[in-house]
């Protein structure tokens, strides 16, 4: 795993940068695909893990989640409004009804998991505190730690282009995003906090503050 910031590191996957996991302090960010959990079990092995908490609940975010919980015997940690969608694993009937989405689910989701603690607004995870970011999903949570401006935001915005791979800042497609509209509003909210560094759930981790900020920007206003 690679250290970005004091106590925030990103795990190893394939291809590179492509699924993000991070260990933020004691607390596993996101768990990747079902596929993912060997992986990330072999690169915790040692550390002291305490919690897993998800920035949202679609499939490439917690299809290991409940092999990553189980076998670390650790909490779950999910933002209040995707607290259904972690635990019945029904992420489906909540994202666009469009074929990727589906085959999303069918190749990457995980089983459901019972949810230990539902994040709420202000919330303190590792030393981050929790901000609701809906939009891409109900109950999308994004971590921000003031002192460093260190900002890990799921999948609000990709540093790539899930579908080809390419790198640069994009918005996640709309066909797995319920509310585009609701998740630019959330963009912007981030945006206006001015990142040092962004940690993405998709796409390699962004320093370039204004980079990030002039994106933004330039989202369509609705």
């Amino acid at each position: 795993m690679r250290m970005l910031a004091k106590d925030v590191f990103q795990l190893r996957g394939f291809p590179p940068n492509a699924i993000n996991v991070y260990l933020v302090g004691d607390v596993l960010v996101d768990a990747a695909s079902r596929h993912a959990g060997g992986r990330i079990l072999r690169q915790v092995q040692g550390r002291k893990v305490t919690a897993h908490a998800l920035t949202h609940a679609h499939p490439d975010h917690q299809g290991a989640s409940r092999e990553v919980c189980t076998k670390l015997g650790i909490p779950y940690w999910v933002g209040e409004a995707d607290v259904p969608a972690a635990e019945d694993g029904d992420m489906i009937s909540r994202q666009p009804d469009h074929p990727a989405p589906r085959m999303s689910a069918r190749l990457l989701g995980g089983p459901g998991h019972p949810v230990d603690r539902a994040l709420h607004e202000g919330d303190e995870v590792a030393g981050f505190r929790v901000l609701d970011v809906p939009g891409h999903s109900a109950g999308h949570v994004a971590l921000w730690r003031e002192s460093d401006r260190t900002l890990i935001l799921g999948d609000v915005l990709n540093s790539m282009n899930v579908i080809t791979g390419m790198p640069g800042l994009h918005e996640p497609p709309d066909f797995f995003t319920p509310d585009p509209v609701r998740n630019r509003e959330s963009a912007r909210r981030l945006a206006a906090l001015e990142p040092a560094l962004v940690c993405f759930g998709h796409g390699a981790p962004v320093r370039d503050t204004k980079k990030f900020v002039d994106f933004v920007a330039g989202l369509p206003a609705d």
